[in-house]
């Protein structure tokens, strides 16, 4: 009889294992799926974002909104602009407009006149346009730097998609998985 109920404990508990083992599974095929589906949401937005900048009007008054919020959050004197060595001759173009606008946006929002003297940094260059190659790659975008370097806003394509992906990840979670808990 104590062996029958030490069997019947025996198969018992290897049920229990069974089914806790394939709940976990469940779950974690549950999650690689919700995982991929955002990382396909981010892969289609740089389609987009690749697709879309290739607008020469749209990317220089995107380069120049980049490099005015820039501005806004450094509010230094000197600043050195960085991008893609492909994109030196569009940015160099941004640099004069991004310089008046910030001056116009510090002047309405608190009476101060104030300037930038915005330059192009020629030695040190963001990365090239992805390729399909490992290594770094940069959509586009800027990197300022002032204080000889010390201090760095990351304004790239790259950098603002991850902050926006991030931020918007319980939101899309929400509108994509909400039924399915």
């Amino acid at each position: 009889l104590q062996e029958y109920e030490r069997k019947s404990k025996q198969i018992d508990t290897q049920h229990a294992i069974a089914r806790s083992t394939a709940i976990n599974r469940s779950r974690l095929e549950k999650i690689k799926a919700r995982q991929e589906v955002i990382g396909n949401i981010a892969d289609d937005s740089i389609a987009g974002l690749t697709k879309e900048l290739t607008n020469e009007a749209k990317s220089r008054e995107f380069i120049t909104k980049l490099i005015v919020q820039g501005l806004l959050m450094l509010l230094e004197d000197h600043v050195q602009v960085r991008c893609r060595a492909c994109d030196d001759a569009l940015v160099s173009g941004c640099l004069g407009a991004a310089a008046a606008e910030y001056s116009k946006i510090v002047k309405a929002q608190t009476g101060a006149t104030k300037s930038c003297t915005l330059s192009l940094d020629k030695a040190v260059k963001l990365p090239p346009a992805p390729t399909g190659q490992p290594g770094p790659s940069c959509l586009g975008g800027v990197v300022l730097a002032c204080q000889n370097g010390t201090i760095i806003i990351d304004n790239t394509v790259d950098a603002r998609l991850q902050l926006v992906l991030e931020q918007a990840k319980p939101t899309i979670r929400h509108l994509l998985f909400h039924q399915s808990n």
